[in-house]
């Protein structure tokens, strides 16, 4: 199969798996059709699927992920010992570990086409990361705590593993105790990576999007956290800051460089 083939065969199968869109037209076009497909695996609730499908998905992604160009954490140059910024798409990584800003449920973002990172986290590593995330929530038996975090293999994406964390949601004025939550999720990133024997971890802006936490000070609080974890006797070697917005590219340059 080419990717337009393994495309069609994968919006056929899930359009087949829930009744309610059965009927729905497939778009000509390539743009409508990734659109689409990107859709119909947001709002898919988790749960197991064919080998068959899931090898076509696999290839799928892999070359899709292929096509945007793979980063490896290895071609990039340090800010400070240990320490790295890049810009860009976080699913692009490859390193240990990438840091996904999740919701409480941790089961990712059911939102079709959403521009949030855990959409675009979950659409690119593939359907298995929500199932895994649902096994550990189900074994949990309640909502993810904020500031604390889990880890899952990270299936498609160029990175190992995938580590989730839930930030604090700032609906009013900052406060201590969400400062205090922030560093939490940071830290607990660091520990689980730590106990999982990764070197290496990408920390997206944690809470500064949806949850609305200030950039410049989230900023402050994650390079603390990180420099004092790793001044301590550390397995992880190289961290990596990895911003999308060009404010938050600057915020970091003047932390850090």
């Amino acid at each position: 199969m080419n990717q337009t083939e393994r495309r069609y065969f994968l919006i056929k199968e899930l359009l087949e798996e829930q009744p309610e869109y059965r009927k729905m037209r497939i778009p000509q076009d390539t743009t409508g059709q990734k659109r689409l497909l990107r859709s119909l695996m947001n709002v898919r609730m988790p749960g197991t699927a064919t080998q068959e499908f899931l090898a076509v998905q696999d290839a799928y992604l892999q070359e899709e992920t292929a096509e945007k160009g793979i980063v490896d954490l290895e071609d990039l140059e340090p800010v400070q010992e240990g320490i790295y910024l890049w810009q860009g798409d976080i699913t692009r990584l490859r390193c240990d570990a990438i840091v996904n800003a999740a919701n409480s449920g941790m089961t990712g973002c059911y939102a079709p086409c959403h521009g949030c990172i855990d959409n675009c986290i979950h659409t690119f590593s593939g359907i298995q990361l929500r199932l895994a995330c649902a096994e550990l929530m189900e074994k949990q038996g309640h909502k993810e705590e904020t500031g604390k975090a889990k880890i899952t293999p990270g299936f498609n994406l160029p990175c190992r593993y995938v580590i989730h964390t839930v930030g604090p949601i700032v609906s009013g004025r900052l406060t201590d105790k969400h400062k205090e939550l922030l560093a939490s999720c940071y830290h607990s990133c660091m520990e689980l990576a730590e106990e999982n024997s990764l070197e290496s971890i990408a920390f997206c802006c944690i809470s500064t999007g949806e949850f609305h936490f200030p950039n410049d000070t989230a900023a402050q609080i994650a390079v603390r956290t990180v420099k004092e974890f790793m001044q301590k006797k550390s397995g992880i070697k190289k961290v990596i800051f990895n911003v999308f917005k060009d404010i938050d590219k600057q915020i970091y340059e003047n932390l850090l460089m």
